[in-house]
């Protein structure tokens, strides 16, 4: 996904002349979370190019505001910048009328990775599925498909969703369940 090769030249923060940027640090907090905010990112975009741009925005903020890092959980502080900055950068570069939908090749590669159905016809209805999965949690809601993509693909505990949306962790398991619920009637609907 994104290289780990992270080579920052020491220098002067733009904000705080005389203040040396910590390269460090960023390293130990930033690098280690960046496929999950990549992750993340494509998800609330919806294509590749785009969470690319949007996680090499947020590395900047980061590093910008590395200062404000609370040293309490590095993944729920660099995921509630790349969230910012993706409702930021989506305002900004997109039609306020525009559906967000992924496209399909995470749900190829997933399927791809996954060990080899038994017969074309299986592989068939499990791509099938991957694609009717995809399509369901990018119909859901943006503040219900952040919170279950944060929870199931990134990995995240309910109390990190919490710090990185800013809601309290009671908002976060109900968006959670809602999101479940919503998931399991459309797909529902799908196959009936």
């Amino acid at each position: 996904m994104l290289t780990r090769d992270v080579s920052l030249r020491p220098h002067a923060n733009d904000d705080e002349p005389g203040r040396p940027f910590d390269e460090r640090m960023f390293n130990a907090v930033v690098t280690p979370h960046l496929d999950d905010a990549y992750r993340f990112a494509r998800w609330l975009t919806g294509n590749a190019a785009d969470a690319e741009d949007v996680v090499q925005e947020s590395c900047l903020r980061a590093m910008k505001g590395l200062t404000n890092f609370n040293g309490h959980s590095a993944k729920a502080w660099l995921v509630a910048i790349v969230r910012n900055t993706a409702f930021t950068w989506m305002a900004r570069n997109r039609p306020k009328a525009l559906v967000l939908t992924d496209d399909l090749e995470s749900a190829e590669r997933s399927c791809a990775d996954a060990p080899r159905a038994e017969s074309p016809e299986a592989e068939l209805i499990a791509k099938a599925d991957a694609a009717l999965l995809q399509k369901a949690i990018a119909e859901l809601p943006a503040t219900f498909r952040e919170a279950l993509v944060m929870r199931e693909f990134n990995d995240m505990s309910y109390r990190e969703i919490a710090e990185a949306t800013g809601a309290p962790v009671g908002t976060v398991m109900s968006r959670l369940a809602r999101a479940r619920a919503l998931l399991i009637e459309r797909i529902g609907k799908e196959l009936s």
